[in-house]
């Protein structure tokens, strides 16, 4: 090929190139869940795995979490989009960080309460709130029921407890063994948990948080300011894809698990299912979320437990409801429509 007629080619090929249609790439959206590939997290990977979030023109990484405090860091540090936290530990998040240039946001509510509580053996002999009064209490020092623990003893009337510290896989352990008399935790998490380990669900007691007198939310969808600032179309189109996700996991929970056992293959498919099962039913399918909408939160009742997330956390500054939610994402009310109807 001559000099000239190789240029010629060039340049056809370039205008070839040139009059091709560009073709948008779907936006990357890195996320953080909350915790390890259980039956909860079939409330993400199941719209992934449906190519929910691929329609709505989002690429959507999911990775596993240690905590929600770690999904709220991770999310401020821009090392991840969007996230999964329990709403008190964003709200102690901006009360201690006032001067953070990204601190997340919640978007949208998935556990309408908080799935807290106290777990004992019921050979302790404690039956009542009351009866923790001086008890020996266990948690990992994250745990989101121990961190709220001053507003269950402050609305029970406890005082005196003395705290002892573990990793998480500890947990469960120590009180089968009677290092300590109650532990705090997700109900759907450590339940099962103790049943693993040789402790069937009716030799314990459990006292759920929002029986007592907590009204807290739970865990939200978080997502930072530089994402909402720069792509606010593309929360808005996340949240769409996660509800409708949402109420397939809802209507059909055991084929959601199998898009969990797709992404970490060891898992107890039956005991994950029990799992999401009780997710559902504890926190997520509740009163409060059927008197105020999946997804949603009433001013009065944030204002609550930001203040007591204030007073509990011992905040260098007072939690501003306003500053930690933002409603404006949400889809439709019909889009928002996921919770099974009434029995």
């Amino acid at each position: 090929m001559t000099h000239r007629a190789f240029l010629q080619t060039a340049i056809a090929s370039a205008a070839l190139l040139l009059a091709a249609p560009v073709f948008a790439q779907n936006t990357p959206i890195k996320f953080q869940l909350d915790w390890r590939f259980e039956g909860p997290a079939a409330m993400f990977l199941t719209p992934a795995a449906k190519g929910y979030f691929k329609d709505a023109k989002l690429d959507v990484s999911i990775d596993a979490g240690n905590g929600s405090g770690g999904a709220v860091t991770r999310v401020a540090s821009s090392v991840y989009d969007m996230g999964f936290a329990d709403l008190a530990a964003v709200m102690e998040f901006h009360a201690n960080n006032p001067d953070a240039p990204n601190k997340p946001v919640a978007v949208m509510m998935v556990y309408a309460d908080t799935p807290a509580s106290v777990m004992v053996l019921k050979k302790s002999g404690i039956k009542t709130p009351a009866d923790l009064n001086g008890k020996k209490l266990g948690a990992p020092v994250f745990d989101a029921g121990r961190r709220a623990f001053p507003i269950f003893a402050k609305a029970n009337g406890i005082s005196g407890v003395q705290w002892t510290t573990m990793d998480p896989p500890l947990r469960e352990t120590m009180l089968v063994r009677g290092d300590v008399d109650a532990i705090t935790g997700f109900t759907f998490t450590s339940l099962l948990n103790l049943e693993a380990r040789g402790t069937p669900a009716s030799e314990v007691l459990v006292l759920p948080y929002p029986q007592f007198g907590v009204k807290l939310y739970g865990n939200a969808i978080i997502a930072s300011p530089k994402l909402i600032k720069e792509n606010p179309a593309a929360v808005k189109a996340f949240l769409k894809a996660f509800a409708k996700g949402m109420k397939d996991v809802i209507a059909q929970p055991a084929a959601a698990i199998e898009d969990v056992k797709a992404r970490d293959g060891i898992i107890n498919s039956a005991l994950e299912l029990r799992r999401l099962n009780m997710a559902i039913d504890t926190a997520i399918n509740t009163p409060n979320a059927r008197a105020e909408g999946f997804g949603n939160t009433t001013p009065p009742r944030l204002s609550l437990m930001a203040s007591q997330v204030s007073d509990a956390f011992g905040t260098k500054t007072r939690v501003n409801p306003e500053a930690v939610w933002n409603g404006s994402f949400l889809p439709s009310a019909a889009e928002l429509n996921v919770l099974p109807a009434k029995k």
